[in-house]
């Protein structure tokens, strides 16, 4: 069980004063601490404290180590956010996906359109390939997707809401061992897929499928109709096959590439494809070791 908690009450008489008014504020204060202990104590066992909005106040204004000790007290398994004016123990980036200091936890909170709350007019609303890249893209630095929805003035959730979860509820049913418990990695960006890692297994999430380029005919290891590389691949590749149905796939491996070949022109899932790199040791992909040592062609050179 989570609770999200405004600091800020923007009904309160207080709360509009409350940095500029001594009085107001030991007043606003404690009636913020007391709501949050009744929220601690009335219950059951609560998971996660969800802090918010600590403007106008300073982390001394808000008492903010009495308010979290208070919680500890209350709640000695749960955990909370930053946006107390204090560390907590976990980071929240707003509307952008940055990751945190390795060893600190952290969650990416972000909208499905670009409203916290219902905008009748506001349509511009994300994809579901935006929305599983993103979630891959948490996934990759070690960190949580948490979604927001604007309920409608009667409480339903929007039918936009409905179809772009339901598509990505979908799709992580399916590829959901390729998100869930993976690790941390430090894979460089690639044109045409993210990368999730657990141990010595690399899950590539081809969210560009390459399809059927005529480009591709004159690569000497092309083999009709869809070529997947990955450039810089460092470590020895023991096996490569689909996430979705466990299909094996034909792969060459050299000192500068990973190629898959022999694939379907059509993408195999959508709104991203993900194939299953078995390793034999830590994974390693790096753009560099490709820049220095792949032979040159001598242009304009004579």
């Amino acid at each position: 069980v989570g609770f999200y908690y405004s600091l800020m009450d923007w009904h309160h008489p207080d709360g509009a004063r409350c940095a500029a008014d001594e009085a107001a504020r030991q007043r606003f204060v404690a009636y913020t601490h007391g709501l949050i202990r009744e929220l601690m104590t009335n219950y059951g066992k609560i998971d996660v404290l969800w802090y918010d909005v600590d403007w106008p106040l300073t982390p001394e204004q808000w008492e903010s180590q009495k308010m979290n000790d208070m919680v500890f007290q209350l709640q000695p398994d749960i955990i909370v956010n930053n946006r107390n004016g204090l560390p907590g123990d976990f980071s929240t980036p707003e509307q952008e996906i940055r990751a945190a200091d390795k060893g600190r936890a952290w969650e990416t909170c972000m909208t499905l359109n670009d409203s916290w709350g219902y905008h009748k007019a506001d349509d511009n609303w994300k994809t579901p390939k935006t929305i599983v890249n993103n979630l891959i893209t948490c996934a990759r630095g070690g960190g949580n997707y948490l979604l927001n929805i604007g309920p409608k003035p009667d409480g339903a959730i929007p039918q936009e809401s409905i179809e772009i979860l339901q598509a990505v509820g979908k799709w992580t049913s399916r590829n959901g061992a390729a998100i869930y418990a993976t690790e941390r990695n430090d894979f460089e960006w690639h044109v045409y897929a993210n990368f999730t890692q657990r141990g010595n297994t690399v899950y590539a999430h081809v969210t560009n499928w390459p399809g059927d380029t005529p480009a591709e005919q004159w690569l000497t290891f092309y083999r009709p109709p869809s070529v997947i590389s990955f450039g810089g691949w460092r470590t020895k590749v023991k096996s490569v096959r689909l996430l979705v149905g466990d299909k094996p796939l034909t792969y060459a491996q050299d000192d500068l590439s990973l190629r898959i070949t022999g694939l379907s022109a059509p993408a195999p899932d959508e709104p991203a494809t993900v194939i299953v790199i078995e390793c034999d040791g830590e994974p390693e992909l790096s753009h560099e070791y490709v820049r220095k040592t792949r032979p040159r062609s001598k242009v304009g050179v004579s």
